[in-house]
């Protein structure tokens, strides 16, 4: 210190020369000194500090420099110099500032030089400009100088604006913290700096951009501050101008640079004017701005295309503007702008390739033109000229030469997103997919059912949300704040869209439509409308435009303005003008109609209207057509309108009535007929007058049509005038009932009108006045072919139905039905047979015995005794040794069969006895039925061991006719026949052990229980194991019986059992590989004998490959033809064989296995011989081998060819094949005089299965038969049983005789016939044809009657006591099947009359005749599908049915459309498949009055049969699964829900349907459940539990959610109309339910693709959806948003779409929302999910949502535009601060991310997939965070100024190319 002691004091001296040498001295002594005593040291620290510190001016300026220098020589580190000057600055005297201010700008300046121009501070506060601001007050004016001194030194790099940066950020947002010098200190820096860039043309640019970039920050809402702004932002355009000047004067390549800057400065500026903040107006602005652009076209520069822009952000403002002073400018401007782009060569090349945004201006002018001021006017008229010719040039453009723009910011901006959605819906047509709006959030839309038909436009969209809004206003109902300003601030804007787009060529229509609802919604844009019409029509009338069809639409706007009553006259005045006579006629009467349509919206001009439609006019009009018909259509509008405004209007009705005009004829009766629907003139009073001007109603339909709506109106009176009414009713009786007319279909909608006129009468009174009108209407509608007539005709018979059934007589009898002989025959059997006293007739007929005769003699006193029970079983015991000796089986597989059918009737009757006696005996067993059963089978069994071959042959077929008998419950008793039977099957030493145990444990194992699985797989597989390994053909044969009986139970009730889901699938598993080895065994076993078919039968055994189980079961014997001898066993082995194969089609059409099915049927065909060769030698071995085929072949064949028939796989023509080719067969065998075994085996089999052929075709009632084949066969079958033939071949005949009267003996597959009792009484006409049962039928009543009474004869008494015995057993047959407790016993209806509601002559009972007679067969007969259809839809309605074999005729109608389609004219309007789906809708409602109605549905509703229906009858089949579950039981119900669930799953793999309808399915099934939760309460169904696992199979099959963008338009409109649907259902299920099933109670991380995520999905858009529409609470959806919003974007756009839809309705929870979404995106690995959730929630909030368009990047790119107006709202602002709080944390986070990302870094925070998003992200959070700066505090508004964010100008589809780069395709 003492060294610089003396200098320092000689710095006190008060010369100031002296005291500037000392401080020299000083700083001299500091640059030599050492370390000790340098400057660095505490002495020479200090000596700086007091230097510095001085009072004396001369030694602190000197101080200053020799500082500077010091530092500038490096003798002094740069730091420490400013930290010096900068402490002596913060405490030096004022006079002081300028020094050291200037001392700190020479330091800064040589820091920036020596760090290469790379001087980054870290924060603002160390930048050492804020420091010098920061100090005191008095530097503002200095450190402007010396900012402006560093740029000049600096002017050539772009770095100084870098440095810069903060310093000028700080300056500006400081302003609004500190006092007023802050603002004036901001204004100097901003336009000396902008001053100072005219001295440097060449390096301005990067300046001016520093400084249009800090004119987001400057503030605006005061007054003030926006005066502040204006003369900132005039600064800079005056500064850029000189620059400019200077650029072009010298020709620099800089001035395209620099315009598209003023592009950039001008687009800046206009968007501040237009934002929600502004403060002040913008007339200044626009006219500092007009002159900007008004230099650079003195300087004789071009209109660039980005100039464009601007023209967008002054058509926002204009629309925005309300002072006629800011209009005047903003159109001076345009109109400067538009001429300038005229005189551009670059219109040249655009005015014709895309949409000029210029027309968006239109409306906003014509707006203007309503305008008191004339300058005003003038203006906006010499801009309408200019875009009228621009309107002109689009119209006349082709579309196809149209282009989009397509080209936008990053960062939306008002302008560009009008100007996007006018493009979007432009080229809409032309996208690859549809748009979707935010319109689509508004409550007004949520019903999508209006979507079937395809997306509605956003103009009907529009309309809509208009008119709801409205709607709510006029109900006052509250409304939001958002829509408030719906109503008052967009709908200028709107109207100027709607009105480019009224321009498009498809959109125009629905554009005038919302043009309509805005001038609804805004009462001030009534007359800008009015004029908008008369400048359009000015467009769409020039010659070049062909857009003439949109003036009558356009004009149409005119009568919705007279809602205002301000408008009125304005209207009537547009209209009066086009009323002058003499004029064109297309403008009177288009004046006419609008009069009239401007009148129905308000009344007052009705005097105006009434003018018009005076009575003369018609007179004096009468030579100009289209005048009269518009007065007459206007006439009739009033009448319907307001009748009573009608009346006044009579005389003029009056007048069109008397007109000779058809069509003004009938407006004359159609105006008539809507008073007299309104009652304001009496019907009978006016038809007294205008009678006489209907006298000719066939001249002309239109006339006739309207008569016919006139006359309907007489039936409320007819009683009252009942001689009048007859006259009307004529009139429309001729009318309905004309034909052979020209013009159909004019005359079919008349006549259609007459009938529906005749259904207002009573029925009654059209009796009265029309003869035999029943028969005649009913003989029209069966005439009629024309749907429309038909239709109504349906509804007048449904009326006579109707009218029928009230009037009807009660408890009437219907006359008796008096029994055929046959059934008399049949009654008296078993008395005759077996007279009292001849017991011993049990064994001389076995086979009668066992089915029809009792076999206790005595009467059984004593069976209430315990030796009363022993009496009984043994009497019953002794009864079947007896017959079990006497009834020979001779090892013939068939009589083995009939044999077992009789042990169970024999069985039915011991075990009914037995449990009479126990229940009599031994009251306290519960379980009766076993201890009966068991003690019989006791008995069996060891009679059986103890019998002889013969006799045990019988009781083994014995017990398993017992097993079949037992309810499936008897599984003990089951299990021991099994078990006992399988031992004896496994006897080779026995053979009749074996075969006869083969038949009977096939048939036990058909019979048990459906969880008997293991005892099923024992018998089987013990069944084919014997198959595989015995030697003995009879035995093989008898396995194939037993394997045929065991699939008639195979996949048949797996589903009905209680077991769980995976049980039941591995038990139809295993089933299936049953199925498959029986199949593979029974084939494999056939081929050595069918050679020729070997193949065939190969391919059989492909249907069902084997499997693993299948590899221990090897065939050790294989079957082959034998001696003669042992022929009989070959011919009755194969046969048994085929009889299994062909018994097996049941189970293999519940496989799947439809080909083999087929297969099957066309094999047996094929083995059945046709032509005479095939029977007239057998010597060879391939021709005994075919005969042998054919005999089974023939007793399969019509089992296989009845399933077939049922499930629609046959048809008539093939039937008629077969019928004729047994015929053929039988009567070639009995021409061929041939005496060996297998000619009389055949010919026993053809008769035999001739019969039962006949039989399955007639009990159908499906088939006509020709009469005379019947007859035929039947005098065949009576010439084969009367021919000397061993009596085994008489048996074969006389079975085909009862065999086709309904006997089934011998069949495997049980075919009961339908009910026998009928309408006998009806004759059909055609007696060449027979279908039904042939016992009931009067065609051909003597040959059967004849041949059964000689077979009758025979059994009676016959020489012959074999054939006796066949004989009583055949008729046996019949008379069991006929008394069983299925049917009715024919004999009652001899003394029982039956009671009958349904009269003989009633309409019912025709139309139900008519029916059963249907036959396609019969040619010039076949009635229309149409026809057929509405006589089913009457039926449907009739209270009551006459008792016919309805379940034959509606199996028969189901097959008529088939049959007749080639043979009938096509029919546009019927679609296929609708005869179908009317049998079904009429057979689910007449079901619980019919059987087999209910059986036919339960057929139809069978999994099996479903996979084989069309897809619309499966649609109408599930839609009215409602119905079916009022019909069926309890088990029924819950295996129909299950099979549709089974069904439905397996479409997912279903190649055949496509997705349209596989949805359709799904969206039947959806609607028959709705329909099912709607009919009852849910607590009280007790199937609710299998509706819900219905409703979660289908919900697991719901489309996942999806983008519009990925996915294609049909399917997505499917998938709309599929959640639609679901939802319905859904909302009506038990909440309880419904909450537990979507719960996601834990979800893994979600990945792409990944099935549990879809799920996932699928289960919170439904939330969504079920929250939108109020089924539940919104809190269900608010426990995912974490999941929501940190799940990548891709997968759950959709999710997205459908939360925000359901959060409009609560503003509270939506501002929680925004705030959790905002939280989320700072801590999610998915940002973008987060930030694209705010942008639709603010979207939909916003006062632009109309405007904004569904799409993943829009809704990120519009948040700079949609926040700031969100938080505009009051309601939404008290959250502001909050949310931009946590959207500034996320910005940071996005920043590190992105800044990371640009340099090829990572971080684990976010997930990579979302890198692509980076950059956009953070231009768009940072460009929202600089809109909404004000909410933050000025340490983070200075820290946002400050970030680095280099801006894209990358288009939209740009950005979605890249961002889909690494992404795959949406869900």
């Amino acid at each position: 210190m003492d060294s610089y002691t003396s200098l320092l004091e000689k710095t006190r001296v008060p010369q100031p020369t002296l005291q500037k040498f000392a401080v020299i001295s000083i700083f001299s002594k500091l640059r030599s000194a050492p370390s000790h005593l340098g400057a660095d040291s505490e002495p020479g620290s200090d000596a700086i500090s007091r230097c510095l510190c001085s009072s004396s001016v001369a030694v602190v300026d000197q101080s200053v420099r020799e500082l500077c220098r010091l530092v500038s020589d490096s003798k002094l580190d740069l730091p420490r110099g400013l930290l010096e000057l900068q402490s002596a600055l913060e405490g030096s005297d004022p006079k002081f500032v300028e020094i050291f201010v200037k001392g700190l700008g020479f330091l800064v300046r040589v820091g920036f030089e020596r760090s290469n121009r790379s001087w980054r501070v870290e924060s603002y506060e160390n930048h050492p400009f804020v420091k010098i601001l920061l100090s005191r007050v008095e530097v503002q004016s200095e450190l402007v100088r010396q900012v402006l001194l560093f740029i000049s030194q600096n002017k050539q790099s772009v770095e100084v604006c870098e440095f810069l940066r903060p310093f000028l950020n700080f300056s500006i947002l400081r302003i609004p913290f500190s006092d007023s010098s802050s603002y004036l200190f901001a204004r100097q820096l901003v336009s000396s700096i902008a001053s100072l860039c005219c001295t440097f043309p060449n390096e301005a640019m990067p300046i001016f951009r520093l400084l249009t970039n800090c004119l987001n920050y400057f503030p605006r809402r005061s007054l003030e501050e926006s005066r502040n702004f204006n003369f900132i932002v005039e600064w800079m355009t005056d500064s850029f101008i000189v620059v400019l000047r200077q650029l072009v004067e010298t020709g620099s390549e800089l001035i395209a640079d620099a315009r598209l800057y003023s592009v950039k400065l001008l687009e800046m500026v206009l968007d501040l004017c237009t934002s929600p903040y502004k403060y002040s107006g913008t007339e200044p602005i626009i006219e500092l701005l007009k002159h900007f652009l008004a230099v650079q076209k003195d300087l004789a520069l071009q209109f660039i295309p980005e100039l464009s822009t601007v023209i967008m952000s002054l058509s926002v403002i204009l629309v925005e503007s309300e002072l006629e002073h800011e209009q005047f400018s903003i159109l001076k401007f345009l109109h400067f702008l538009f001429k300038w782009k005229s005189e551009t060569d670059y219109v040249v090349g655009r005015a014709a390739s895309s949409i000029r945004e210029e027309l968006l201006v239109i409306f906003p002018i014509v707006n203007l033109m309503s305008s008191p001021s004339k300058t005003i006017k003038g203006s906006a008229t010499d801009l309408l000229l200019v875009l009228e010719k621009l309107s002109i040039k689009l119209l006349t453009t082709p579309m196809v030469e149209l282009t989009k723009k397509g080209k936008y910011p990053s960062i939306s901006r008002a302008e560009y997103i009008i100007l996007r959605l006018l493009e979007h819906l432009w080229f809409q047509d032309q996208d690859s997919f549809s748009s979707s709006f935010f319109l689509s959030f508004s409550p007004a839309l949520i019903d999508n059912k209006e979507r079937r038909n395809g997306p509605r436009s956003w103009t009907n969209q529009l309309k809509e949300y208009s008119l709801w809004i409205i709607e709510r206003r006029k109900l006052s109902i509250p409304i939001s704040k958002f829509q408030e300003t719906f109503l008052t601030e967009m709908p200028l804007l709107l109207g100027a869209i709607s009105g480019v787009l009224l321009m498009h060529p498809s959109l125009g229509s629905s554009a005038i439509d919302s043009l309509k609802s805005i001038s609804i919604m805004d009462p001030k844009l009534g007359v800008t409308l009015l004029l908008a019409i008369l400048f359009y029509n000015n467009i769409f009338t020039g010659k070049d435009v062909n857009r003439q069809s949109m003036l009558p639409k356009l004009l149409g706007m005119l009568p919705s303005l007279a809602s205002q009553s301000a408008m009125i006259p304005l209207v009537v005045q547009t209209i009066l003008p086009m009323l002058q006579k003499g004029g064109k006629q297309v403008l009177y009467a288009t004046a006419t109609r609008l009069l009239c349509q401007t009148w129905q919206i308000n009344d007052r001009i009705f005097g105006s209207l009434q003018g018009v439609l005076l009575p003369k006019a018609f007179s004096e009009y009468m030579s100009e057509r289209n005048i009269c018909i518009s007065m007459a259509v206007s006439i009739r509008d009033v009448c319907r309108k307001d009748p009573d405004r009608g009346v006044d209007l009579i005389l003029s009705v009056s007048a069109c009535i008397e007109s000779q005009d058809p069509i003004i004829q009938s407006l004359g009766f159609q105006s008539l007929s809507h008073l007299c629907e309104a009652d304001v003139i009496d019907f009978y009073t006016a038809w007294d007058v205008i009678g006489k001007h209907v006298r000719d109603v066939k001249v002309d339909p239109i006339v006739a049509h309207s008569i016919c709506l006139l006359l309907r109106w007489g039936a409320m009176d007819a009683e009252a005038y009942p001689e009048t009414s007859s006259d009307v009713l004529k009139v429309l009786w001729e009318i309905g009932s004309s034909t052979r007319l020209s013009n159909v279909l004019q005359w079919a909608k008349a006549r259609a009108s007459a009938f529906e006129a005749l259904t207002q009468y009573e029925v009654s009174s059209i009796e009265k006045g029309i003869p035999n009108f029943r028969q005649i209407g009913m003989e029209l509608l069966l005439s009629e072919t024309n749907s429309v007539v038909l239709s109504a005709l349906e509804g007048l018979q449904i009326k006579i139905i109707g009218h029928e059934h009230i009037t009807r007589q009660r408890f009437v009898k219907e006359k008796k039905v008096p029994a055929n002989k046959i059934e008399k025959l049949l009654d008296i059997f078993p008395q005759i047979i077996f007279t009292s006293g001849k017991r011993n007739k049990a064994g001389q007929l076995p086979g009668a015995a066992l089915l029809c005769h009792s076999f206790i003699a005595k009467d059984l006193n004593n069976q209430g005794t315990k030796k009363g029970l022993q009496d009984t079983h043994s009497g019953y015991e002794d009864t079947m040794v007896q017959i079990a000796g006497s009834l020979q089986l001779s090892r013939n597989i068939f009589v083995a069969l009939l044999s077992l059918e009789s042990w169970k009737a024999f069985v039915r009757r011991w075990m009914r006895a037995d449990i009479l006696s126990i229940e009599a005996n031994l009251p306290a067993i519960l379980d009766k039925t076993s201890k009966a059963a068991n003690d019989i089978l006791k008995s069996m069994m060891r009679i059986a061991e103890e019998s002889i071959p013969r006799s045990a042959e019988n009781i083994a077929l014995a017990v398993g006719a017992l097993c079949a008998v037992l309810p499936p419950s008897a599984h003990t008793i089951k299990s021991s026949a099994s078990k006992f039977l399988l031992s004896w099957l496994f006897k080779y030493e026995h053979e009749h052990c074996q075969w006869s145990a083969a038949i009977a444990l096939g048939l036990v194992s058909s019979s048990l229980h459906v969880t008997d699985h293991k005892q099923k797989l024992q018998n089987i597989t013990g069944l084919l194991e014997v198959l595989c390994g015995t030697k003995s053909t009879l035995v093989k044969g008898a396995c194939g019986i037993g394997l045929g009986y065991s699939c008639q139970d195979l996949l048949s009730r797996v589903e009905a059992t209680d077991s769980s889901i995976v049980e039941k699938e591995n038990y139809k598993m295993q089933e299936e590989r049953l199925l498959g080895r029986i199949i593979q065994t029974l084939s494999l076993m056939l081929c050595p004998i069918a050679c020729s078919s070997a193949h065939i039968l190969e391919s059989l055994s492909s249907h069902f490959p084997a499997s693993m189980d299948d590899t221990d079961l090897c065939i050790t014997s294989e079957l082959s033809l034998q001696d003669n001898d042992d022929l009989e066993d070959d011919i009755w082995g194969t046969a048994g064989l085929v009889l299994g194969l062909g018994s097996s089609v049941g189970a293999i059409y519940k496989a799947g296995g439809h080909d083999a099915v087929l297969c099957i049927k066309d094999l047996l065909k094929s083995w059945i011989p046709y032509a005479n060769s095939s029977v007239q030698n057998s010597g060879s071995r391939d021709e005994r081998s075919e005969i042998i085929l054919s005999v089974g072949s023939c007793l399969a064949l019509p089992s296989v060819v009845a399933f077939c028939q049922k499930v629609e796989m046959v048809d008539g023509d093939e039937l008629d094949l077969l019928v004729s080719g047994y015929k053929d067969l039988i009567s070639e065998l009995l021409t061929v005089n041939k005496t060996s075994i297998s000619h009389k085996s055949l010919l026993m089999a053809s008769s035999s299965g001739a019969g039962s052929l006949l039989a399955c075709i007639l009990n159908e009632g499906v088939h006509f038969i020709k009469v005379e084949h019947v007859k035929c066969l039947l005098e065949l079958f009576r010439k084969c049983y009367s021919s000397p033939y061993p009596p085994i071949t008489h048996l074969g005949a006389m079975l085909g005789v009862v065999n086709a009267f309904g006997a089934g003996a011998g069949s495997l597959v049980d075919c009961r016939p339908s009910v026998l009792s009928s309408h006998a009484d009806y004759d059909h006409k055609d007696h060449s044809y027979i279908s039904g049962p042939l016992l009931s039928s009067r065609v051909c009543e003597e040959i059967p009657a004849s041949v059964m009474q000689e077979i009758f004869l025979i059994a009676q008494n016959s020489d012959d006591l074999q054939l006796q015995q066949y004989a009583a057993w055949a008729v046996s047959f019949l008379r069991n099947r006929l008394w069983s407790s299925d049917n009715i016993r024919p004999a009652d209806s001899v003394s029982k009359p039956v009671s009958q509601s349904v009269s003989e002559d009633s309409l019912v009972m025709k139309l139900g005749l008519w029916l059963k007679y249907l036959n396609s067969s019969e040619k010039g007969r076949v009635a229309h599908i149409s026809t057929v259809a509405t006589v089913l839809r009457c039926l449907s309605r009739a209270p009551r049915l006459p008792t016919l074999d309805w379940g034959a005729i509606i199996r028969r109608c189901m097959k008529y459309e088939a049959q007749v389609t080639e043979l009938l004219e096509s029919n546009s309007a019927l679609k296929r498949g609708t005869l179908r789906e009317e049998c079904l809708l009429f057979a689910m409602a007449h079901g619980k009055q019919f059987d087999a109605l209910l059986t036919f549905l339960d057929e139809l509703s069978d999994l099996y049969r479903i996979r084989t229906l069309d897809t619309s009858l499966q649609s109408c089949l599930f839609s009215h699964v409602a119905d079916l579950i009022r019909l069926f039981s309890g088990s029924r119900l819950e295996k129909l829900l299950d099979d549709v669930a089974i069904h439905l799953s397996s479409l997912t793999s279903n190649q055949i349907y496509n997705f349209e309808q596989k949805s359709s399915l799904r969206m039947s099934c959806w609607k028959g459940l709705s329909q099912c939760l709607d009919e009852a309460s849910l607590d009280s169904l007790e199937y609710i539990t299998n509706i819900e696992k219905c409703m979660e199979v289908l919900f697991s099959l719901l489309p996942a959610p999806q983008s519009v963008v990925n996915g294609r338009m049909n399917n997505q409109l499917t998938s709309v109309d599929e959640w639609s649907e679901a939802v319905s259902c859904l909302a009506k299920a038990r909440q309880s339910w419904l909450l537990h099933f979507l719960q996601i109670s834990h979800v893994d991380p979600p990945v792409r693709d990944d099935i549990q995520f879809r799920e996932v999905l699928k289960k919170i858009q439904a939330k969504a959806k079920l929250v939108r529409i109020g089924c539940i609470p919104l809190t269900e959806l608010g426990k995912l948003k974490y999941f929501l919003l940190n799940s990548e974007s891709v997968g759950i756009w959709d999710v997205l779409i459908e939360i925000v839809a359901a959060l409009q309705a609560e503003g509270s929870v939506k501002r929680q929302w925004l705030i959790d979404a905002v939280e989320i995106s700072c801590v999610s690995s998915y940002p973008s999910t987060a930030l694209q959730f705010i942008g639709l929630l603010s979207g939909s909030c916003c006062k632009y949502m109309p405007l904004l368009i569904l799409d993943r990047l829009y809704v990120l790119n519009d948040l700079p535009v949609t926040l700031p107006s969100l938080f505009s709202d009051p309601s939404w602002e008290m959250v502001a601060e909050t949310f931009v709080s946590h959207l500034w944390t996320s910005t940071e986070r996005i920043h590190r991310w992105a800044s990371l990302v640009a340099v090829g870094g990572d971080t684990r925070e976010i997930e990579r997939g979302e890198n692509d998003m980076a950059s956009l992200l953070l231009q768009v959070m940072h460009h929202c965070c600089v809109s909404l700066k004000d909410y933050l505090p000025l340490e983070k508004q200075l820290k946002l100024a400050n970030m680095v964010v280099m801006y894209d100008t990358t288009s939209h589809s740009e950005q979605i190319t890249r961002t889909q780069k690494g992404s795959s395709s949406a869900f």
